[in-house]
Order: C-alpha cells, then structure tokens, then sequence
C-alpha cells in the first residue's frame, strides 16, 4: 500500500479511536503530501520516494521544534511535537544502525571507485539517493569521509 492510502487510513482509525494527536499529525502528512501531489509538473500521483523525502523534513521539522520548546521551558508544547514526529516516523522505514550505515556506504564506495575525498560528491550522491529516509545526511556525510580519509 502506497504511503498516501496509509495515511488516509491512518486518518479513518484516529477519528474512529478519538486519537486527537494521531488525527492532528496524520491530516498534517497528508496536507502536504496533497501539496506534492498539485505541484505543476506532477501527474497527479504521490511517489514514494517524493513521500519519504517529505515525511523525514516534516520528522526532522518537529523534532527541532520540540528542542526549542524545551529550551524556553515549554514541554507541554514539546511533548506535542514529539508525539506528532513519533506518528510521522511510523511511516519511515527503520532507520540503519552504525555497522549497517558504515557497511551500505562502503558497498557505496566500491561501486563508484572512489579514492579519496576528491570523489567525496559522487558518492554522497549516491548514498543520499539509497539511504534516503533511513540514515541522516549528516551521519551520512560524517562516515563518508572518515571512509574516504
């Protein structure tokens, strides 16, 4: 199941269970997956990778939003957006440990040849493109080059 009919579900079981969190954070997924879906140039559909980016921006947006909250001494306003990021996170797939990310990227540098930090770009290319959703770009960028160095 694409992830805009699960999120559409997710939305029908909230409303039956009275989740006002859940149904808050679900309708904000799918508000913005509506935005990808009307933009010029899209053919109407939603495609995975396009939902991934977005669900990992929006996970990422609330979390930092939390961070601010707890440091000017609002965590009734952080505990909300750490419950709407754990709700986006049910739809990203799990995220790699240390090992698997340093093993998926060394895979990664043996495909594309790379020799030192001067092939630093394609391989971040590359990699952004496989671990999308499942790896942090900084996490990413910080193994490439301890690999590369």
């Amino acid at each position: 199941m694409a992830i805009f009919e699960q999120v559409n579900a997710g939305i029908k079981a909230a409303m039956l269970a009275r989740d006002k969190v859940r149904l808050t954070a679900l309708q904000g997924i799918k508000a913005e997956l509506l935005l990808i879906k009307t933009q010029p140039g899209s053919n109407g559909e939603v495609s995975d990778e396009n939902a991934l980016k977005t669900l990992v921006r929006m996970a990422k947006q609330r979390k930092e939003s939390a961070q601010i909250y707890s440091e000017q001494n609002r965590p009734d306003l952080a505990q909300e957006e750490l419950a709407q990021a754990a709700v986006i996170d049910e739809f990203l797939p799990k995220p790699l440990t240390e090992d698997e990310l340093v093993e998926a990227l060394k895979a990664i540098i043996a495909q594309t040849g790379a020799a030192g930090m001067k092939d630093m770009g394609k391989v971040m290319g590359l990699a952004t493109k496989q671990l999308a959703g499942r790896a942090d770009g900084k996490a990413i960028s910080a193994k490439v080059r301890e690999l590369l160095a």
